[in-house]
């Protein structure tokens, strides 16, 4: 690193408030205080870059002095384009400058000849509205607007295409407000003031998105400026004064839920000003040595009032480089150059420093391409994937409506200058793509190749973990703050693994490494200390590999067979431990003495008051969620076992079983034995084992609670058993002639059956509402939802009753339809809230019972190619919140909303993966409509038009626009139902046309629906 004091930069001693270098990197403006008015200056860079070129007379030094500003200059700021530079000052005013062309040098008014203007900068508009000093401007990433902020407490945002324009006024800060920046991609700007309060405001309606006080209570209002900065992959926005133990810091924000977990801390004053390098880096290549993949990370430096600056890359846990008394008075600000390896400072005592950092000390910055890769992974595209920006902005907009949509769809363009010609098509082949002359492919081959081994004291043989970076052309995953390099040593991945890998498994959270959900990163790491301590105990000699992959990258794994046939044995006391939402399968799985498929021992552990279950079904750990088969095509499947009482008259026989639902101890349910197959004529489910008692919770708002005591008393001979129910603390209790099997209920009702095969209802205060019903088999499964009853009988028989309405939804409807093959079985049942039963059965497929069409509809299958390779992520609306507790979600098990599967795995061609993506997105709509799933519906229809949209297809976009709005005029022959499961559809459409609003290429199919909506909605 070099470093160096242009003494000729000065304004006279006077203070030096901004400075900013032009994107071309060839000039650099400074703002600050003049002799009796504000100052903007421009100067050479050469002169700073070269001492050639300092020394050479003939190379001009000023380029141009402006003072036009009434008062101190507090902030200056170049466009992204380079055309423009916005400067903000104590006189409330914000001025844009350009240069103005054909005109020569000429003198600086009331100066002495020798101080010439080089270049000629026009203030070409004052945007006036301010009513306090101005104290920072930015462009947002394309030019579209430049935000200002003010003591006067407001932000206000400027349309830059026609200024003087102002595009609105946001208000919320209490204090001064002394610092802005914009996310790379436009979609936020965030402000930080003397409030203690940092506030991110959307920027599609311009509404506070977050508004983060916590480490800025202690603050108080003693910096002149508050530059705050967002992280150049747009994952952390990095605040100047926030205190932390009553120490200054720099508070890193995530804008993952906004979360304020890390700072940077070791300044001994309060933080003025944070600047991130705009590039993003990645290590260093050693010459000749073979490429590692390694995490991208940011840098990003730090002035502070105690005269020091810091470097920091977001990779090290330490500073880069600190630098004392570099100057005498507070840094004011900071600037980059675009290449990412020069900056400059400037401070209150009026003077500048110029840093040179080489790319030993940096790393390798990414290229634009890169970037806009990483960009889209996580933020999606938004151009018109057909037609250019160029060919689009020709246009005529006919429709007021549609110019509303059009604006706010530019509001969130976020594609880069870089890409804004280039379609989907260009995007494509980049799959494969390469680094460093190797493709990806090939160096995920060779890290799998090489296995890690180390002996334990005992002589027992460890593979040791490879942490295999996502090497697609989402390889960039965002660059995390501390990110772990990736070692294959033993010790030290562990080490530095271990406590960062504990993540907890509700639903919907992506790992614990700073990774959003969007990105199933290949972490692969030693199991979290309770499984690790598991493995240990077990002394008989075991090769434990233990490899976590997330669920999309399992197919092609295949070719990994060979390495997961040797097997080994377990005690069965250890249970899968292994805490993460993505669908991981424990590989190595504890072989029995009888390693064949057909003489496991199971047992199925079905909840039965699923329902109310849900929650919890999604909560606890989901095992296995696929078909083994796909990673072990010969090899036996053996299940780890969980511990329950095996039945007395049997011995439990084989039944292959690919779900297993953990439940809390407090919850478990009597444990399922599945009895002998018999031949494919009777086939016979499982059915509960016999408990003198038990109990279980039914329902959480109220909360009940039902105990089950068998053989009471004995009146005349027959043996009673004894139901109680508690509910918000109230009891009630019944008695009943026979042994009770099982018990299931839901808030409203609670429903019992009997080894006499007699199912009993009750009310939730013990009133019995239907009279015994005679089923023709013992019940398998009992489940209640809202006042819905189903029982699903050991002759896989499943029957619904509407209990308010004392009628049967589903009459004694037979399984054997989709019990293909004489090894399925049921593997989970569950009933809907609105009484649409569910069976998931042991080959992955879930089906629904749909009343209105009598017949079984597959709604999820496992192992159905088309989720695998569905690619929908740019079509996922921040506000649309995942529907992950809906039973859709609950049937298709991963957490889908990711959206970001093996698409990236599978090089198929753009046209095979929209028709997929198509198929799947269809097939979602369809399954939410046969469950009656009105959120589910409502969400995947959201994600449908949107990819409709994206893609360019009019024809389905128009069937859909017209089934949602139906006739417009009455008449007796049609049959269109203005609702679908209780939604509106003319509702529907109206959130639709915004989605469609939002491509010029359909404005007539927009205007012709907005048009008829409005009609209707008159009428």
């Amino acid at each position: 690193m070099k470093l160096l004091k242009p003494s000729w930069v000065s304004h006279n001693g006077k203070p030096i408030f901004s400075v900013d270098i032009h994107p071309d990197g060839t000039k650099f403006a400074t703002g600050g205080q003049g002799e009796d008015s504000g100052k903007v200056m421009i100067w050479n860079m050469a002169p700073v870059l070269r001492e050639e070129d300092e020394k050479n007379e003939n190379v001009p030094k000023m380029l141009c002095q402006m003072d036009n500003h009434l008062a101190c200059v507090n902030c200056v700021r170049w466009s992204n384009n380079g055309l423009y530079l916005a400067s903000g000052g104590d006189d409330k005013l914000v001025m844009v400058w350009k240069r103005a062309a054909f005109i020569g040098p000429s003198t600086v008014f009331g100066s002495s000849s020798k101080l010439a203007n080089v270049e000629q900068w026009r203030c070409v508009t004052i945007l006036r509205n301010h009513t306090g000093d101005v104290m920072d401007v930015a462009w947002s990433p394309h030019d579209m607007w430049l935000a200002s902020c003010s003591v006067d407490n407001t932000i206000v945002i400027w349309n830059a295409r026609k200024f003087p324009e102002m595009v609105t006024c946001l208000r919320g800060h209490t204090g001064l407000v002394k610092g802005l920046t914009w996310d790379p991609v436009g979609k936020y700007v965030a402000s930080q003031a003397d409030d203690h309060s940092l506030k991110v405001w959307r920027t599609l309606d311009w509404q506070l998105e977050a508004n983060i006080t916590k480490p800025f209570s202690e603050c108080g209002g003693t910096t002149h400026v508050l530059r705050l900065s967002w992280s150049p992959d747009g994952q952390y926005l990095v605040s100047a004064h926030a205190m932390n133990n009553s120490g200054p810091t720099a508070q890193i924000v995530e804008r993952d839920g906004w979360k304020t977990n890390m700072d940077f801390v070791g300044h001994r004053k309060a933080v003025t000003v944070v600047k991130f390098n705009p590039k993003i880096f990645k290590k260093k290549q050693k010459n000749g040595s073979s490429p590692k993949p390694s995490c991208p990370y940011c840098c990003c430096a730090v002035g502070s009032k105690d005269r020091s600056l810091s470097v920091w890359l977001t990779s090290l846990k330490r500073p880069l480089v600190v630098i004392h008394d570099l100057f005498d008075k507070s840094i004011m600000d900071i600037s980059w150059t675009l290449t990412g390896l020069g900056m400059l400072v400037c401070s209150m005592d009026g003077t500048v420093a110029y840093l040179d950092f080489s790319l030993d000390e940096l790393g390798d910055p990414l290229s634009e391409e890169e970037k806009n890769t990483i960009h889209q992974n996580i933020y999606g595209k938004s151009l018109a994937i057909t037609s250019t920006e160029a060919q689009l902005s020709t246009t005529i907009i006919e429709n007021p409506e549609m110019l509303k949509y059009q604006q706010e769809r530019q509001t969130s363009a976020q594609a880069n200058q870089a890409l804004s010609g280039a379609g989907l098509e260009s995007a494509t082949p980049k799959l494969n793509s390469v680094m460093n002359g190797e493709s990806l492919e090939d160096i995920r081959k060779n890290l799998l190749k090489k296995q890690v081994e180390t002996r334990t004291a005992d002589g027992r043989r460890r593979i040791t973990p490879l942490c295999i970076a996502q090497l697609d052309t989402g390889d960039f995953s965002p660059a995390l703050f501390n990110s772990v390099p990736i070692l294959p040593s033993g010790s030290s991945l562990s080490n530095q693994l271990t406590p960062q890998l504990s993540s907890d498994s509700s639903p919907g959270q992506g790992p614990a490494l700073g990774l959003r959900p969007g990105h199933d990163a290949l972490l692969t790491s030693p199991a979290p200390n309770s499984t690790a301590k598991g493995l240990e105990d077990n002394k008989d000699g075991i090769k434990t590999t233990l490899l976590l992959t997330s669920a999309s990258k399992i197919e092609p794994m295949k070719a990994l067979d060979s390495r997961f046939t040797e097997r080994s044995k377990a005690t069965p006391g250890v249970t899968a431990a292994i805490s993460s939402t993505a669908g991981i399968m424990p590989l190595d799985r504890p072989k029995d003495s009888i390693s064949v498929l057909k003489d496991v021992k199971i047992k199925d552990d079905t909840s039965s008051d699923s329902e109310d279950k849900m929650a919890t079904i999604n909560k606890n750990l989901m095992l296995n969620k696929r078909k083994p088969d796909l990673l072990m095509e010969d090899a036996a499947v053996v299940e780890k076992r969980k511990k329950g009482r095996p039945r007395k008259d049997k011995m439990p026989a084989p039944v292959p079983q690919t779900f297993t639902q953990v439940t809390p101890p407090t919850e478990r349910e009597p444990s399922r034995v599945p009895p002998a197959p018999t031949p494919m004529a009777a086939l016979k489910l499982a059915t509960p084992s016999r408990q003198k008692t038990f109990s279980l919770q039914v329902s959480m708002e109220p909360s009940v609670f039902l105990e089950v005591e068998n053989e009471v008393s004995l009146v005349a001979g027959s043996k009673l058993s004894q139901l109680k129910c508690t509910r918000d603390g109230r009891n009630w209790d019944t008695l009943l002639p026979s042994w009770v099997s099982t018990a299931a209920g839901s808030s409203d009702v609670i429903a019992v059956a009997c080894e006499d095969r007699m199912l009993s209802v009750f009310s939730s205060c013990g009133r019995r509402l239907l009279p015994a019903i005679q089923l023709a088999t013992p019940v398998s499964a009992l489940h209640c939802s809202g006042h819905f009853v189903m029982s699903l009988t050991a002759g896989a028989v499943v029957s619904v009753w509407d209990v308010q309405k004392q009628k049967a939804v589903v009459k004694n409807e037979s399984l054997l339809t989709i019990l293909s093959g004489t090894d399925t079985t049921v593997s989970q049942s569950l009933l809907t809230q609105q009484g649409v039963p569910v069976i998931g059965l042991t080959n992955g497929k879930s089906y629904c019972f749909s009343s209105s069409l009598e017949t079984w509809t597959l709604i999820a299958d496992k192992g159905d190619s088309l989720v695998q390779c569905a690619d929908f992520r740019s079509c996922l609306s921040t506000h649309d919140a995942p529907v992950a507790s809906g039973p859709l979600a609950v049937m298709q098990g991963r957490n889908l909303n990711a959206g970001r599967l093996a698409s990236r795995l599978s090089s198929t061609p753009h046209h095979m993966q929209q028709s997929m993506t198509l198929a799947f997105l269809e097939n979602q709509l369809a399954s939410a409509l046969t469950l009656l799933s009105a959120q589910e519906y409502r969400y995947w229809l959201l994600i449908y038009a949107r990819f409709l949209v994206n893609e360019g297809s009019e024809f389905r976009l128009r069937e859909l626009c017209k089934e949602l709005l139906g006739p417009v005029h009455k008449s007796a022959a049609t049959a269109w139902e203005p609702t679908t499961l209780g939604l509106r559809k003319r509702e529907l459409l109206g959130e639709v046309l915004p989605v469609i609003g939002a491509n010029l290429r359909f404005q007539r199919l927009f205007t012709e629906y907005q048009d008829q909506l409005e009609l209707l909605r008159n009428k």
